[in-house]
């Protein structure tokens, strides 16, 4: 092996450091003398993943397995170029504690890549307390992008900043990454705001050439279009995407996005069957370069709906029927949510489920009764047709099977976030605050028990809804369990002001011992809290006077300054008019208050004779009881008396 490697180790000294090609030759003609020869491969994956032939660079390692422990390194990025970042990020952490800057840099990558936005953010704090000065500016913007991302995946509470900075509008990277997380919170006019001054920014830079300049501004415009979609101005929507030159965005997968988005602004494309074929004529993105999973899902949907808006319901029907029957029941996957809601709009033949469809829908629950997405249309049309009670027992029944299977997944269904927020919504329609309390009681304490099969973190807007409910009961049991869950949000994040004020709240009431100068310090001066109260004017206006605590309530009622109540004027005797007075009629006398009872109603009334004593004797309870009763008529039976008394033949569909 000496030989080969000597020879390497010369022509690579001929070869140009600068120049990837020569290196290149020269690796593969020490390959020819010696296949074996590990230093040989590893300078020609190297030289090829310079060259940017990824494919080629990721085809030696398949080739050279035992290059792949040797390189780790070169062979994770070979990975994530090539479109395969999940085993990237294995290779990657296969490194451990020994991992270089280099390692970690790749790993967040392939991280961010796959999905796993939370580990990309851990690695890029890891990198950031480093302190590597030449990498600040770099690892700013991925953190910003990866911010972006758990907003719009849903996980806002991990992101490292829930508002853009000062320092994020300097730079026109930081800028746009501060808008998609504007735009992904649903702050649509700050997202504009921070988007227009990535564009400025960008437009002002002098080290880029116009072509590099419209390559970094294209993607913005594409988003603006968006941003004014969503804000429902359309007209300029239309008017701006009409500007976009979308065969010149070299990215297929914004491409894509572009394309869409015209078609979604444009009321040139109403017609619904161009509309189909313009959305399938635009190139699919490669493997390199995909869309993540909530805007392929977003993708799919559209194409759904474009499909049923061109009358090709049984299609619609069909690959949606084979989305759900792949995955598992219940589930939470958007996709598969997506998928059942659009499968009952195909059984409608309706892109929009309306009123009148529940009779369609209902029997495909039926068959389906685990089907999260056909659930929740289900209870939506039931709320839009009124029905709240039906919407609230449909949910309550579905919670009651999942709990009783026992199940992890079936109990990680049962506490998911969105669902426990829509039984408390129909709840507060309902008037039913206790059942709501209960409901997060129960979500909280799932959550926060240790469990290895849960498919989520748990939300931490579950969290402290479910403690807010349980200080409100003001009960000591309640509130010492609300503040174990405001303790380990605090745990969690100690500058979070939603954890610290329901500790501070549940501390005051159960252990004020506990009350540590940092978390009061949290708090507001109560200077602050009553520089805009008068007291002079609180205490004119009727403020009792005296100390409340050596006051008697009865001093405070006598001492109190209140103004009464004006006394209501007497009313006048209505005056009735000689037209409307029976003959006869004294003014003088009395009226009877009876006068509108059937006489025998009346109290006064008593019946006269044998016949009429009898009869009132029969009427009265504990009266006497004729013995001809007695011994001829048949005894009287008791019916039966439940919760809805007696039974009643309803009609057909009704409730």
């Amino acid at each position: 092996m000496a030989a080969p490697t000597q020879s390497l180790a010369s022509l690579l000294a001929q070869a140009s450091l600068d120049n990837p090609e020569e290196v290149l030759q020269a690796a593969d003609a020490a390959i020819k003398k010696s296949k074996t020869d590990l230093d040989a491969h590893h300078a020609r994956a190297v030289a090829l993943l310079k060259l940017d032939r990824f494919d080629a660079a990721a085809d030696v390692f398949k080739e050279v397995a035992p290059l792949q422990g040797k390189a780790r390194f070169e062979y994770a990025y070979a990975l994530y170029k090539t479109g395969e970042a999940a085993k990237a990020v294995e290779v990657a952490e296969a490194e451990g504690a020994t991992a270089g800057r280099g390692v970690k840099h790749v790993l967040a990558q392939a991280a961010y890549r796959s999905e796993n936005f939370a580990h990309a953010m851990n690695i890029y704090r890891q990198l950031a307390a480093e302190g590597v000065e030449d990498e600040e500016y770099d690892i700013r913007i991925n953190a910003g992008a990866v911010d972006a991302q758990l907003e719009w995946f849903g996980q806002g509470e991990l992101a490292q900043k829930k508002k853009p900075a000062r320092e994020d509008l300097d730079v026109f990277e930081t800028a746009y990454n501060a808008a998609c997380a504007s735009i992904a919170r649903g702050e649509l006019a700050q997202g504009e705001v921070c988007l227009k001054r990535a564009v400025s920014l960008c437009s002002a830079l002098e080290d880029l050439s116009a072509e590099e300049k419209a390559a970094e501004i294209l993607p913005m415009t594409v988003q603006h279009v968006y941003i004014l979609a969503q804000m429902g101005k359309l007209a300029e929507a239309e008017k701006l995407a009409a500007t976009i030159p979308v065969t010149e965005i070299k990215e297929l997968s914004t491409r894509y996005i572009a394309q869409v988005n015209s078609i979604a602004a444009s009321e040139e494309h109403a017609n619904p069957y161009l509309a189909h074929r313009l959305f399938h004529s635009s190139p699919k993105p490669s493997k390199t370069d995909q869309h993540f999973s909530f805007q392929t899902n977003l993708i799919q949907q559209d194409a759904y709906v474009v499909s049923l808006l061109s009358q090709k319901a049984p299609g619609v029907a069909s690959s949606t029927e084979k989305v759900i029957s792949a995955a598992p029941t219940p589930n939470l996957s958007p996709a598969v949510n997506m998928a059942a809601v659009l499968n009952a709009a195909a059984h409608t033949r309706s892109p929009t489920i309306t009123k009148t469809a529940l009779k369609e829908v209902l029997p495909l629950l039926e068959k389906r009764p685990s089907d999260v997405g056909l659930l929740l249309t289900v209870t939506h049309l039931y709320v839009l047709t009124g029905n709240i009670a039906a919407a609230t027992q449909l949910l309550e029944s579905f919670f009651k099977r999942l709990s009783q299977s026992g199940s992890a997944t079936d109990l990680d269904v049962r506490f998911a976030p969105g669902l426990v927020a829509t039984l408390i919504t129909l709840y507060a329609h309902q008037g039913r605050p206790g059942a709501s309390r209960a409901e997060l009681a129960k979500a909280a304490e799932y959550w926060r028990k240790p469990h290895k099969s849960k498919t989520a973190a748990p939300s931490k807007a579950l969290m402290v809804a479910a403690g807010t409910a349980l200080l409100d009961t003001q009960n000591l049991e309640n509130t010492k369990a609300a503040g174990e869950i405001f303790k380990d949000l605090y745990e969690k994040d100690d500058e979070d002001r939603a954890a610290i004020a329901g500790l501070v709240a549940a501390y005051s009431i159960t252990d004020p011992s506990n009350l540590s100068q940092d978390l009061v310090s949290y708090l507001p001066e109560p200077s602050r809290l009553i520089s805009d109260i008068d007291a002079a004017a609180l205490e004119d206006a009727g403020v009792p006077i005296g100390s409340l605590a050596t006051t008697s309530v009865s001093q405070l009622t006598s001492e109190s300054r209140k103004r009464p109540a004006p006394k209501a004027a007497p009313s006048k005797a209505k005056r009735l008019r000689k037209a409307r007075m029976p003959k006869e009629f004294d003014p003088n006398k009395k009226m009877d208050p009876e006068r509108w009872l059937p006489m025998r109603d009346r109290s006064y009334y008593r019946p006269k004779g044998k016949k009429g004593k009898k009869r009132a004797d029969g009427l009265m309870q504990g009266g006497a009881v004729g013995e001809e009763k007695e011994k001829g008529s048949p005894a009287p039976q008791v019916q039966k008396s439940g919760g809805g008394g007696g039974k009643k033949k309803k009609g057909k569909g009704k409730r």
